[in-house]
């Protein structure tokens, strides 16, 4: 390892200091060309005011007395006649070049001043040509001096505007203060990068067995888990420079131009290996060759140059190429074959005990109340990614100083989390009676068949209290466990409770509201999956018709199938949710007692707690405990 490593004098990114003298060559050259061009071009512009003559043109005019102005210059004679000169606000002069001799001069002077033409002499003073080469030596400084300034400025160093230069940035250890003890959630990921930190400290303990490490490894993960953050902590972890760039920076419209980057790129890295090049959305420039959507030269040029650098390095000086993506469906074959970016990272959503310990870790210069449990907290937040994490724990801290206290407590962090799924509470929404006692009975609805159904998730809050998010209400539930598998029972016993919504307007009312609307889209969504992928119906068994695509993006679903089949499918889907409407009637019909005794209690009190709920299921409400705001997972809303 390099003992100089972490001095500035490493550093290729440094304007200043030793900068090669031939960078200077560029914006002088550039600062004479735009004087040359001005010259030219006053030079149009100044024979443009002239009608350009002859010498017998003009002595015509002097003797036939048509002279109104003269003006003899050093090189040339401009006059006006005695037309233009009647012409009104006319300054049109006609010029000829080509002088007689000094002698004639005089005497042409003399004898146009008796003919009463006014006659302008400019005395051309010895200095003149000295004082026009030191003007233009002075221009041309000038345009030196801010041409030099701007290309510094823009990182080009002595190329206009950077033009073919990289955008990378280079990060040390002390710079980024990135390690693994500040990425969480991800033992698998940085399990396998440890082998690239070995490789770097240690690389002869691999070359001396004759193995070779990859030259790349690619990232793969939803956006937010925390790809960027790991390839910062790779570089450290192993002490080494960190070039850092997105793909989008090497695409320009000029072609050629992201080619010319990716040059330069691995050039500044094989100046300071060992080291890692980092390039985050690779997919923007890694994207499949064809002509399905036309053909993009400049994208194909880049990608080209890309894949020989990779394959031009050799893996001993120590040169790591990392990327990232959350579309490696799209990438380039022949950027994913062996030897290039063939080691696959899946950098996947945490489990419970990785939201533990990313909790722990953004929590870390949060001042926290002896009340707060991070277990329950990581508990409720399912699914969600480090970044969801970072802004729950933010969003908490804002409050704590908004409330005035000097430390995040577990109801700050609560109420976070209900802000982040459902939005803050609108309280200047007033809903008349008749909507109150719909929200309320569509509520106690959804929470009323999960608590009666098997295989349901627990209820954990009720209310009625209007969101920013456009929900009037909603009911969430918190799992009791962590689960990574689903049964048919458990999928058509949520099925049942995200209808109940809808099936207690039906039972009391005898009415429709369009507060269903969110319910239904995510039931016809699940009971759609549970045909096409998953294998759970009866008409097409294990048959699949449709194939997800952008899996670590949106994951939605794309037909594959005929158009008779997914009419079919179609078919399949509304009998299933029919039936799921069905039983959800049946079970609140069979408890319309409980039904309306909750709805009642829960438009006194507007927010009510599982414990709540299940007091009056179980008919105790003689330990019917206090309102209290406790956390979970959105099941349904109004």
């Amino acid at each position: 390892m390099d003992p100089n490593r972490g001095n500035d004098s490493n550093n290729p990114q440094k304007p200043d200091g030793n900068r090669p003298k031939g960078s200077y060559f560029t914006p002088l050259m550039i600062a004479l060309a735009l004087v040359l061009v001005f010259s030219w071009v006053m030079n149009l512009v100044e024979s443009s005011q002239y009608t350009q003559t002859t010498y017998s043109d003009f002595l015509e005019a002097k003797n036939a007395g048509q002279l109104a102005e003269v003006e003899i210059q050093a090189d040339r004679i401009l006059y006006m006649t005695k037309e233009e000169a009647a012409k009104p606000a006319s300054q049109q002069k006609a010029c000829f070049t080509g002088l007689p001799q000094n002698g004639d001069m005089e005497a042409m002077s003399e004898e146009l001043h008796d003919m009463g033409v006014t006659v302008n002499r400019k005395i051309v003073e010895d200095n003149s040509m000295i004082m026009m080469i030191l003007s233009y030596v002075i221009m041309i400084g000038g345009l030196f001096f801010v041409m030099n300034m701007l290309t510094k400025r823009m990182g080009g160093e002595g190329m206009m505007g950077g033009f073919g230069k990289s955008k990378a940035k280079v990060y040390m250890e002390k710079q980024t203060g990135v390690t693994f003890k500040d990425v969480a959630g991800q033992d698998e990921a940085k399990e396998s990068l440890q082998e690239i930190i070995d490789f770097l400290h240690n690389p002869q303990k691999y070359t001396a067995i004759g193995a070779k490490l990859p030259k790349g490894a690619l990232l793969v993960g939803s956006p937010g888990t925390g790809k960027t953050l790991l390839a910062k902590a790779v570089a450290g972890e192993a002490d080494v420079p960190f070039f850092s760039i997105s793909g989008s920076d090497f695409v320009e419209m000029f072609v050629g131009m992201g080619a010319s980057r990716v040059r330069d790129l691995f050039q500044q890295a094989a100046k300071v290996a060992p080291c890692i090049i980092f390039i985050d959305e690779i997919d923007a420039v890694g994207r499949s060759r064809d002509n399905r959507f036309g053909n993009n030269s400049e994208q194909e040029q880049t990608l080209n140059q890309l894949l020989s650098e990779i394959d031009g390095f050799e893996p001993s000086k120590g040169i790591v190429c990392l990327a990232a993506t959350n579309r490696p469906e799209v990438l380039d074959k022949a950027l994913l074959r062996p030897g290039r970016f063939d080691r696959r990272i899946i950098v996947d959503r945490p489990n419970l005990q990785g939201r533990l310990d990313t909790l722990k870790v953004h929590t870390r210069k949060i001042r926290l109340s002896e009340d707060v449990d991070l277990r329950k907290i990581a508990q409720a937040t399912a699914g969600a990614v480090g970044a969801d994490l970072a802004n729950l724990v933010n969003e908490a801290a804002l409050r704590a100083v908004r409330k005035g206290r000097q430390a995040v407590n577990q109801e700050d962090l609560l109420v976070s989390f209900e802000t982040v799924i459902a939005g803050t509470e609108k309280k200047n929404t007033v809903l008349t009676d008749m909507e109150k006692r719909l929200v309320a009975y569509h509520e106690v609805g959804h929470a009323l068949v999960a608590a009666l159904e098997k295989h349901s998730q627990p209820v954990s809050k009720i209310t009625i209290v209007p969101h920013t998010s456009g929900a009037l209400g909603y009911t969430m539930q918190m799992p009791e466990e962590e689960k990574f598998l689903s049964t048919a029972d458990e999928l058509r016993t949520e099925l049942r409770t995200l209808v109940g919504g809808r099936a207690a307007e039906q039972v009391v009312f005898g009415i429709q509201t369009t507060g269903a609307a969110n319910d239904i889209q995510r039931a016809t969504s699940l009971a759609r999956n549970m045909v096409t992928q998953y294998g759970m119906s009866e008409k097409f068994g294990l048959m699949t018709t449709a194939s997800v695509q952008n899996q670590y993006l949106d994951g939605q679903a794309y037909m594959d199938c005929a158009q008779s089949t997914a009419a079919q499918v179609d078919e399949e889907v509304k009998q299933i949710l029919e039936n799921a409407y069905t039983d959800a009637k049946r079970i609140l019909t069979d408890n319309r007692g409980l039904l309306d005794e909750i709805s009642e209690f829960l438009l006194v009190k507007e927010t009510i707690t599982g414990d709540e709920l299940m007091a009056f299921i179980n008919a105790d409400k003689n330990k019917l405990p206090e309102p209290q705001e406790t956390e979970e997972t959105q099941t349904g809303e109004e």
